[in-house]
């Protein structure tokens, strides 16, 4: 199973988004070149600071999902995370031999699409962390860029089964175990990617079929909570429970890189794609803020989308991880695989 569930060659424009050609236009009201905010500065951080969360993260053995655990446990939080892979050891000491004065982190290997890992996770993590206050669905796969008439049904379970099935096993474990959360209000975040707000993702058909299906579960998961089921008793727990999407972009994993094109990795990905930790240093402090029910956190925003063309169309910029060719731009000292991903620990 892919870490990362970060994926999004098509359909990458937020709704309402600009053509290339566009771009000039309207996006030369943006201010650019603005400082970033030091972290210590940052409100949102520093506004949880005084709390320590407990968070599970799943598909977190490398990308965005261990970048995500790094940025909570740099903050305080004490993090659950877990995947498919054998690496969710390695990614676990790293993130303890990093942050093991602030925080703690426990790791378990859990398939998400096995009804019993699932059940098993949430118990780890209700022993571990005491108290759940955000889980993040993070765990995919994208089956491979292919023609989908070449895929076997094996091929096309396995993406299913991933990305909806455990989806909906996580999301269902997590709720159970968030409402028996006597006065605290638990937060669940389901990751989408290419094709989450329809047209087309050729290559990728039952990937962006899956998640699609992401904001009309978390929408119907919404009303459920806020207003019940017609014609049953309402429900009441303990605990709270709120649901949302999770949107990271396009972000440099091997969901992104792995089968694409030279054309593909010049545009969009070098334009548009960031690296995990830039993902996660944006989004963590996003869901630790997030208090009403239902709707979106997301890094690529329309503001973000216009001033990135703006700079490499308008202004010429060129792209810091992909060369002229369409290569990764491999940074001196960092470790790559052979899709050019980087690796993070």
């Amino acid at each position: 199973m892919a870490a990362a569930e970060a994926f999004a060659p098509t359909g990458f424009l937020p709704s309402g988004s600009l053509s290339r050609g566009a771009v000039s236009s309207q996006a030369k009201g943006l201010q650019l070149g603005a400082p970033s905010m030091p972290r210590a500065a940052n409100s949102l951080s520093a506004m949880y600071m005084a709390d320590k969360y407990g968070i599970v993260i799943t598909g977190a053995a490398g990308g965005v999902g261990w970048a995500y655990a790094d940025e909570f446990m740099a903050r305080g939080h004490d993090v659950v995370i877990c995947d498919v892979s054998p690496k969710i050891d390695v990614a676990a000491a790293a993130l303890k031999g990093k942050h093991g004065d602030k925080a703690n982190v426990y790791a378990t290997k859990c398939d998400v699409s096995n009804a019993d890992d699932v059940e098993k996770l949430a118990q780890f993590a209700k022993s571990n962390l005491g108290t759940v206050h955000k889980w993040i669905n993070n765990a995919g796969v994208n089956g491979g860029r292919r023609h989908f008439d070449e895929l076997e049904y094996n091929d096309i379970a396995k993406v299913v089964n991933v990305n909806l099935l455990g989806a909906l096993y996580c999301t269902n474990a997590a709720m159970k175990l968030l409402q028996q959360q006597e006065g605290v209000t638990g937060h669940i975040f389901n990751t989408v990617g290419s094709g989450v707000k329809g047209g087309g993702t050729p290559g990728y058909v039952c990937y962006g079929a899956t998640k699609r299906g992401q904001p009309q579960m978390t929408d119907s998961l919404v009303a459920e909570l806020e207003k019940g089921v017609q014609g049953y008793d309402r429900k009441e727990f303990p605990g709270k429970v709120m649901v949302h999407t999770l949107s990271p972009g396009m972000v440099f994993t091997q969901l992104l890189l792995d089968d694409s094109t030279p054309e593909l990795r010049k545009f969009p990905f070098g334009v548009l794609a960031a690296q995990p930790e830039e993902v996660a240093e944006d989004l963590v402090p996003k869901i630790l803020a997030k208090t009403d029910q239902g709707g979106a956190v997301e890094f690529l925003t329309t503001d973000k989308v216009l001033t990135k063309l703006f700079q490499r169309f308008v202004l010429q910029q060129k792209s810091q991880y992909i060369d002229d060719d369409g290569n990764v731009i491999k940074q001196p000292g960092a470790q790559y695989d052979e899709t050019g991903v980087r690796a993070l620990f």
